[in-house]
Formats: structure tokens, C-alpha cells, sequence
């Protein structure tokens, strides 16, 4: 597939909830949007403007459908369960400092998720949304509401890294980032952007 039929996709992690504000890590738990968390959606609807969105796909977790639904995206929303949060199992909402509090250097990235997800398994339902994306919309804008980690793996696996290779990836709640191509190349165009700030379409090289 040439760089000329690749989709260029905007990846939106969702606004501030509670748990996010003090780091606490959300997975399967389905809790909505702060008021903070509702602003930020806002602003992140003026990073869109001008896209000319093909399609807009979005997890079926509230805090995501929330800030999909103030972007309010012209083409519409596809429910996608592929980009539901990575499921933290024992550690569902706990903080690190506070798993690290009984396994010492604990991280997301390093350590099993006792009841939960390993990130092979996130790879692979991010792998298995790229495909579909890839199928349904082969050109064009799409944007992407989920959720941090879930995101930071799906740049790693366009960009050919191994899933674990997320970690290289942080992005803040209600930040856009943009993956698209440089001839034969999957890129990164934009990482972790602002809401509000100017996104503009890149021309293709």
C-alpha cells in the first residue's frame, strides 16, 4: 500500500476523569468525565476543525463516548470494542507509587498484570483495529477516541515497534497526536498535541 492510500489517523485520548487526575490507573472501570475533563474535550473539538473526517471511531467506555460526543465529529461515531482501556486487573485503580509500595519498581510495562491483560494481548487488539481501519477507510482523515495506554501501543505497532515500545509514548488527557506516512514510512506527524492549538492537514511529500 503506497503512502498515497494510507489514512491519516488522529488519535484523541479522552478528558480529565477523576481517577487521571491523581494517576490512578482506569481501565474497565467506567467512570465519566471531570468538568476539567469536559473543557478539555471542548478545546480538542477546535484541534479538529478543517480535518474533513472520513470516519471516527470510539471506545465504548463513557469517559471516551463523552469527549467523542462534545468533538462532535460531522461524520459520526463507529463504536470499536478494540479500543477499550488495557485491563490492569489487580491493579485497577491503584496508583504506581502504590503498587510499587509492595512490588518494587512495578510498571505497567515490566511487570504481569495479575488479572489482567498482558501487553502482547493490547498489541493485538490494536494490531486488529489497524487492520480494519486500514480496510474501511484505506484514504482519508480518521480520528480515534480511547484512552492513554491503549493509544501509546497503537503508535508503537504503525510505527512497527513492539508493543511494549508504548512506553516511549505519554500522552495527557485530551491531547491529539497524529499518525500518518512519509512515502513507504508510517510516522509519527504529531505527538501528544495541545487541545485548542492549530492542527493543520499535513501536505503529503
Amino acid at each position: 500500500m503506497s503512502d498515497e492510500s494510507w489514512p491519516q489517523l488522529l488519535l484523541i485520548r479522552h478528558g480529565q476523569t477523576e481517577w487521571s487526575a491523581v494517576g490512578k490507573h482506569t481501565g474497565r472501570t467506567d467512570i465519566g468525565l471531570t468538568e476539567v475533563g469536559r473543557k478539555e474535550a471542548i478545546a480538542a473539538a477546535r484541534t479538529l476543525e478543517g480535518w474533513n473526517l472520513a470516519r471516527a471511531y470510539v471506545s465504548p467506555l463513557i469517559r471516551a463516548k463523552e469527549t467523542a460526543e462534545l468533538v462532535e465529529p460531522a461524520c459520526g461515531l463507529v463504536v470499536d470494542d478494540d479500543l477499550v482501556e488495557w485491563d490492569y486487573g489487580d491493579a485497577e485503580g491503584l496508583t504506581t507509587p502504590e503498587m510499587r509500595s509492595e512490588t518494587p519498581g512495578w510498571s505497567v510495562w515490566t511487570h504481569p498484570m495479575e488479572g489482567g491483560e498482558t501487553v502482547a494481548a493490547v498489541g493485538a487488539r490494536a494490531d486488529a483495529f489497524l487492520g480494519r481501519v486500514l480496510t474501511e477507510v484505506p484514504e482519508g482523515n480518521v480520528a480515534v477516541f480511547s484512552h492513554g495506554h491503549l493509544l501509546a501501543v497503537m503508535i508503537a505497532r504503525w510505527c512497527g515497534l513492539a508493543p511494549v515500545e508504548g512506553r516511549r509514548f505519554a500522552l495527557a488527557t485530551a491531547t491529539v497526536s497524529l499518525l500518518g506516512s512519509h512515502r513507504e514510512d508510517r510516522v509519527i506527524r504529531a505527538l501528544n498535541h495541545r487541545s485548542g492549538m492549530v492542527l493543520d492537514p499535513p501536505a503529503r511529500t
